[in-house]
């Protein structure tokens, strides 16, 4: 692929950024292997860095009744309807890691009622979906069909609040037109040499 810019916004030095910036890119780079451009597309404005990631750490990293697969598979399939290259690529491959599963994040992004998973995740994906495109539409009768199902009302708030929190940030990818990674694309899909 040829050389294409992040984002249509400035990126900033690394080695400029405020320190807690700094260190957490970096972090994020020993783990990784490589800095995920939404890093550094968002690192230009530091305290909306600083409370999106925040937020998303607060919904994707703690202790859930929904899976850390099943929390990327609802950024997947909104991301997919919300059209968000960068989302689809950077949490399929997020995806495919934590299911271990080579062709969930294709079929999850494509259509997740046609995919190979349990319908306790389609249920968790058809509220997630209501959200992100239609969330005007969200009524009682939708949270009761989850708490029937066996879900906490921690659980629906976890969905709904994903599904939120990623509608705004393919917003944001598409408005800037961050590129997701090379490196994405053949994660979960092919050994570690």
């Amino acid at each position: 692929m040829p050389d294409l810019p992040i984002s249509r916004f400035p990126i900033p030095d690394i080695n400029e950024l405020p320190d807690d910036l700094r260190e957490r890119i970096l972090e994020v780079q020993e783990k990784a292997g490589f800095i995920p451009n939404i890093f550094l597309a968002l690192a230009h404005r530091p305290d909306e860095f600083r409370a999106f990631f925040t937020y998303h750490d607060a919904l994707m990293e703690r202790d859930s009744g929904l899976s850390k697969a099943e929390r990327e598979m609802i950024v997947v399939a909104t991301s997919g309807l919300n059209q968000c290259i960068y989302c689809v690529v950077a949490h399929g491959a997020i995806l495919r890691i934590r299911e271990k599963n080579r062709l969930i994040a294709d079929q999850v992004a494509t259509n997740y009622q046609k995919s190979d998973i349990s319908d306790r995740q389609k249920a968790i994906l058809e509220f997630a979906v209501k959200v992100s495109q239609k969330s005007h539409e969200v009524g009682e009768n939708d949270i009761k069909a989850l708490l029937a199902q066996g879900f906490s009302e921690d659980d629906v708030w976890d969905i709904g609040s994903i599904a939120a929190l990623f509608a705004l940030s393919n917003r944001i990818a598409n408005m800037a037109g961050i590129r997701p990674n090379n490196e994405f694309y053949n994660m979960g899909r092919v050994e570690k040499s």
